[in-house]
């Protein structure tokens, strides 16, 4: 069974395995059913996906790479700030420092679903 990691939060796949209660026809005929509608999903997010977004390029990864290290750096170095006095951090700059660590954590979501949008061939590559 594979994992999904989403924010931070792991979701396990769970596919099709057949009922051994089965007879043999039944599990194939089931199984085929399975198969129409992963290829339905398949499909879905291919037209959707490219209609919203177009198509992926080394552009629009590097923008989004960029903006995340812009948005890690940031956080950092809040939380580094925040320990230059002898007091701890107030509630408000413990806050802050969530916010930013959040839209780290969500910028490097981004990217990983592009990736895999493109790995899955749901969003079209284009190189140059």
């Amino acid at each position: 069974m594979s994992v999904t990691r989403t924010s931070n939060v792991r979701r396990a796949i769970d596919h099709f395995e057949p009922d051994a209660m089965l007879d043999p026809q039944a599990q194939r005929r089931l199984r085929g059913q399975m198969e129409r509608i992963d290829y339905t999903v398949y499909a879905s997010n291919q037209e959707v996906i490219a209609h919203v977004l177009g198509h992926a390029d080394a552009g629009k990864f590097q923008r989004l790479a960029v903006a995340a290290a812009i948005a890690r750096a940031q956080w950092i170095a809040a939380a580094l700030a925040s320990t230059e006095t002898s007091q701890p951090p107030n509630p408000e700059q413990v806050t802050h420092l969530a916010e930013m660590r959040m839209a780290y954590e969500e910028l490097t979501e981004a990217y990983e679903a592009l990736r895999r949008m493109v790995e899955r061939g749901y969003l079209p590559y284009r190189a140059g």
